[in-house]
């Protein structure tokens, strides 16, 4: 239940992937033949964001350009991946969404490094992604499994306020910190000692091309989010961007289909509404 106690470097991104890892093979050691299932849903990149200092370091000084500026690099790279149309345009930022050339140098400071931090958590998670894949490929299970990735529960989130948070859950119960006093935490940011919100300049700029963020559910920039689908014995066409729209309900249909099962009309003597 706290198995961090009595280890300093104990990280809960590490022990879920840990855990899916000794979990999956388990099964394939009690039953070889018998296909398994697994949701493994690490708890990044919501905050707190809290990685590994390693992971941190990787990013120092990656974003002193500003939200705006990456904005732009990213609508470039979604062009050159082909993930968005090359007609694709920004979105104008809201009046409300401060521009990063009006930022002092002081919160240009601590802004870039919550985002420093956010990346870091980000590689991390991605990282640890990967452990549990490559567990999965040295059972040699790897292009007989089913991988749904998908990045994210909604929209970059805008909690972190117009200045970023050292503590979002002040921000959810109604007391607002100063700058100054984040500031004088930012050694601490990415810690325990903090439980870290970027900025919403970031959030708006981590939803390129789109308008906004979570907290307005009424723009793509609140509600989409990137889906990588694997399976090498079924899906040949590796690489390639699907552009249909789709939405997680379709995700339980698709894995029952996958694996030749009907969906069942009741759960533990609880009927079962159709799928939308």
């Amino acid at each position: 239940v706290e198995p961090y106690i009595g280890n300093p470097d104990y990280n809960f991104d590490y022990d879920m992937a840990d855990q899916a890892i000794k979990w999956i093979r388990n099964q394939k050691v009690v039953a070889p033949d018998k296909p398994f299932f697994c949701y493994y849903s690490p708890g990044a990149t919501h905050a707190p964001h809290h990685p590994k200092k390693e992971w941190i370091a990787k990013y120092k000084g990656k974003f002193d350009q500003g939200w705006d500026k990456v904005r732009e690099e990213t609508l470039a790279y979604q062009k050159k991946l082909g993930i968005v149309p090359e007609e694709t345009v920004l979105t104008p930022r809201h009046k409300d969404i401060p521009a990063w050339e009006t930022l002092d140098a002081s919160q240009k400071r601590l802004s870039a490094r919550m985002m420093e931090i956010y990346a870091g958590y980000l590689e991390q998670t991605d990282y640890n992604v990967g452990r549990v894949l490559d567990a999965i490929d040295q059972l040699g299970q790897l292009d007989n499994t089913l991988v749904i990735y998908i990045v994210g529960d909604n929209g970059a989130s805008t909690e972190g306020g117009i200045g970023g948070s050292a503590n979002e859950v002040a921000w959810i119960n109604g007391l607002p910190e100063d700058a100054e006093s984040v500031l004088k935490k930012i050694d601490d940011l990415g810690t325990w000692k903090t439980y870290n919100h970027y900025p919403v300049g970031w959030a708006h700029a981590m939803d390129t091309p789109f308008q906004w963020a979570k907290q307005i559910a009424s723009h793509f920039g609140g509600t989409r989010n990137g889906m990588v689908i694997s399976w090498p014995t079924r899906i040949k066409n590796h690489e390639g961007i699907r552009t249909q729209f789709t939405h997680v309900i379709d995700i339980m249909p698709t894995i029952l289909e996958a694996a030749g099962l009907q969906q069942p009309s009741s759960v533990n003597g609880v009927a079962q509404k159709p799928i939308e």
